[in-house]
């Protein structure tokens, strides 16, 4: 991918964020980008949990940095949209670390990518996760590269008041260069409400995990991103679940009702 072909894709993907709000659908390998391609979305993500269990592995850093960047570079090369990818929390212990790999997975075409202020044992002190945040951004600079940062404060032991420490990390990361705030596991309304408006930049929360809040709902509450993380993926493998038990049982074949012809998917990704 050109440089102008990946700057483009950059700046659809932040423009995607100063609209009314956008839902961004989370792929876990080639066929699934494209299926979400086909369906019409205008960008992609990946999910590091869907990519870990079509490892059969689980989620949370079992994965290495080289497999997980071969894994998002078939994604990208599969599809036409911009792709941002889950790049966990840098895969490394030092800002250095974090840095290498967004310019490496820049280099792969993505043009955007999640950082994560939380390890095992609980959230990176602030200062040393901003460090991580301003490493990213020297890596991929701004109209290049759309970094969002992402706050496990309401998933983790955070110091104090949880909405304060998240507002005052998304402050941070905006300051160090972050164009979007990602605060997965808020649930309540008013809270979400209070973040969008306390957070100096687009909010990114994550429905159809601990939240069965619908898009819309949370478009009017202010939010401008909405990802579902692994749950594409834990729906399709929920089915092809239900599907073995059927064939297991009585070996019928109930499951197939509705599914996408063996013809029509050889044309779809056959273009």
């Amino acid at each position: 991918m050109t440089t102008g072909a990946a700057n483009d894709k950059a700046a659809t993907l932040l423009g995607l964020h100063t609209g009314p709000g956008f839902v961004l659908p989370n792929a876990w390998d080639a066929g699934s980008a494209r299926t979400l391609e086909h369906v019409g979305f205008p960008a992609i993500a990946t999910t590091s949990a869907g990519i870990a269990w079509s490892w059969g592995v689980p989620d949370g850093g079992s994965l290495d940095r080289e497999t997980m960047l071969a894994h998002v570079g078939r994604i990208v090369s599969a599809v036409s949209v911009p792709v941002t990818a889950d790049l966990e929390a840098g895969y490394g212990e030092t800002a250095d670390h974090v840095g290498e790999t967004v310019a490496r997975a820049a280099a792969l075409g993505v043009v955007g990518a999640n950082i994560e202020d939380a390890r095992t044992g609980g959230l990176y002190g602030i200062e040393e996760a901003v460090d991580r945040i301003v490493a990213a951004r020297a890596a991929a600079p701004k109209g290049t590269f759309v970094l969002n940062a992402r706050t496990d404060t309401y998933r983790a032991d955070a110091e104090g008041d949880v909405f304060d420490e998240t507002v005052e990390r998304a402050v941070r990361y905006v300051e160090a260069g972050a164009d979007c705030v990602f605060v997965p596991g808020v649930v309540e309304e008013d809270t979400i409400r209070r973040l969008a408006v306390a957070v100096p930049g687009p909010l990114n929360v994550v429905a159809g995990l601990a939240s069965t809040t619908d898009a819309p709902t949370l478009f009017s509450l202010g939010v401008k991103r909405v990802s579902v993380g692994g749950s594409l993926a834990r729906a399709s493998l929920s089915m092809l679940e239900r599907a073995g038990r059927e064939l297991l049982g009585p070996g019928t074949l109930d499951f197939l009702d509705g599914a996408i012809s063996y013809a029509d998917l050889q044309r779809r990704f056959g273009t």
